[in-house]
């Protein structure tokens, strides 16, 4: 194991970030690595573009499981590295390079340092879309493997390397990807009486739609709607006819989530009627919000403090993860992972300090390692 490293592998995977379920490169590097190690302990199923590996315990008496992603981003890298992603418009943004680094890490210490519980290492495609967790957990090798506890974590460019970040509970936020397509009627920008201006009316619907937080959502609450794409129109002398909104809704409770989605229907079918168009409306991919189990992770939280880590109670975020369904499903926690970088996630420049790369591994197979 000491002659692997880690942060070379992460180097390999930043170079070849594929979008999800289409991460064929990164599956086979990493069947390829895990099919190298020593086999006396080690059962491999891969799963579409993802992997379960399970590791035997000596005298297993639960299953305990750890999970990372393994996907990028359709975003254009200008990080400036001497490693940079070989695949056009394409990057790891998030951090799943040093996710997948970590978690084989770990696994590579436990095939040579075997417990005596059970280990399933979940290598999972798709959590930036359409969403991996939810199929992978409804999966038959995980009804075979089902874990009895469930760890993840997330980079976090905000915090030092060294520092983890956790709080029981709620720490990221439901989230339901946006779409919003509108149809009226096109023409010449001299007769816009014979039209119905798709750009007018989703002008005025981004306008409108604003207040369905400032005045629909509890303000001892949260929710955020983003409008992060609008699309409309041709030439500058032609009116629109169609228009489309792309965008995302985030809150911390799913009674929100459903209020939210109520209010924003009923503004459609009240736009559909004052503007006599046609308006549809998609949520996409929706993850649920993920909720760290107060036992474990006051566990955790304990194992950081008598070890000496730098430990910060962190507050809850608007960001998104699918690890969310495997929590609803199986107690465990996420936790932020310090890696100091200026710029943050999905950022062109995100460049995550290496070292912390060790540091996660053997914080991890450290708390795994002691758990009773």
């Amino acid at each position: 194991m000491s002659t692997v490293d880690f942060k070379s592998i992460r180097r390999d995977l930043h170079q070849i970030p594929e979008l999800g379920f289409q991460e064929f490169k990164t599956h086979q590097y990493l069947l390829n690595y895990v099919s190298s190690l020593p086999a006396d302990r080690l059962e491999i199923k891969p799963w579409r573009t993802g992997l379960f590996v399970k590791v035997h315990g000596t005298d297993p008496t639960r299953m305990i499981g750890y999970r990372g992603d393994i996907d990028g981003l359709p975003i254009t890298e200008e990080t400036g590295l001497d490693f940079p992603s070989s695949h056009e418009g394409r990057m790891h943004a998030c951090g799943h390079d040093f996710h997948m680094a970590i978690e084989l890490g770990v696994l590579t210490h436990f095939v040579h340092h075997p417990i005596e519980d059970d280990l399933l290492f979940i290598f999972q495609p798709a959590e930036e879309g359409p969403g991996g967790a939810k199929p992978m957990l409804e999966s038959e090798i995980m009804k075979e493997w089902m874990p009895d506890v469930i760890f993840a974590l997330h980079i976090a460019p905000e915090y030092e390397v060294g520092t983890v970040a956790v709080k029981e509970g709620l720490l990221f936020a439901n989230t339901s990807e946006l779409f919003i397509d509108f149809k009226g009627k096109g023409g010449h920008a001299a007769y816009p009486h014979h039209t119905k201006d798709m750009i007018v009316v989703a002008s005025s619907f981004v306008t409108q739609m604003q207040s369905i937080v400032s005045r629909n959502v509890d303000p001892l609450d949260s929710a955020v709607i983003t409008v992060g794409k609008m699309e409309s129109g041709t030439v500058q002398n032609i009116i629109a006819e169609t228009a489309r909104l792309e965008g995302t809704i985030r809150t911390l409770s799913s009674e929100s989530m459903e209020n939210v989605k109520k209010r924003l229907e009923a503004l459609i079918e009240g736009m559909k009627i004052s503007y006599d168009c046609d308006i549809e409306v998609d949520y996409g991919s929706m993850y649920r919000q993920v909720y760290n189990d107060p036992e474990w992770t006051n566990d955790f939280i304990s194992f950081l403090q008598k070890t000496n880590r730098n430990l910060v109670i962190c507050k809850e975020a608007m960001t998104g993860e699918d690890f969310g369904y495997m929590l609803e499903e199986i107690p465990g926690f996420m936790f932020w992972l310090g890696v100091n970088s200026p710029f943050g996630l999905h950022h062109s420049k995100l460049n995550p300090d290496e070292k912390a790369i060790d540091f996660a591994i053997s914080l991890l197979s450290e708390y795994i390692g002691g758990l009773k």
